[in-house]
């Protein structure tokens, strides 16, 4: 799973963030606003300050750092619940429609967010292939909690569709 977090960060870098900069000033907010502010919540969804508040628990070895989750009562609720959340969406294919991709809570194209910490991101897996969007999408599907195995993802989310 660290293999997942390189992807993310790579794939940061590769796509240079100009489309999301562009979604973001057509919002009202200057790049500068924007990059410090999560991907508001959908009415009826779950906030990314939630699913933040989850700790994280370290330990290297060999050079390699693993991470394990600490899930406050309130995120362990939802744990196996469909559940509503919005972000920017990191493509894990090769393709403009994906069934595997990496929804960010902050926008790809901030420099001080290229390598997510575990609670930013939901690793996402839909029944259908979905197009890779700029800006803002909202995913809807099952949260499953992980990363016990100090793997770094916390959350994934399996069953999902775009709302």
């Amino acid at each position: 799973m660290i293999r997942l977090a390189l992807i993310v960060a790579c794939a940061a870098l590769a796509t240079g963030g100009t489309l999301a900069t562009a979604q973001t000033q057509r919002n009202g907010l200057r790049p500068s606003e924007s990059v410090w502010q999560p991907a508001r919540t959908p009415p009826g969804g779950t906030s990314w300050a939630l699913l933040e508040s989850t700790e994280e628990d370290q330990r290297t070895s060999g050079g390699i750092i693993y991470s394990k989750p600490r899930f406050p009562q309130p995120v362990r609720a939802l744990g196996g619940k469909r559940i509503k959340v919005a972000g920017y969406m990191m493509p894990l294919q090769n393709s403009a429609r994906q069934t595997h991709f990496v929804l960010l809570a902050y926008p790809p194209d901030c420099p001080f967010h290229l390598n997510p910490a575990p609670d930013q991101f939901i690793e996402i897996r839909t029944g259908a292939p979905v197009a890779v969007k700029n800006g803002v999408a909202v995913f809807e599907g099952t949260l499953v909690l992980t990363g016990q195995d100090e793997s770094g993802v916390f959350y994934q989310m399996t069953n999902a569709r775009e709302v």
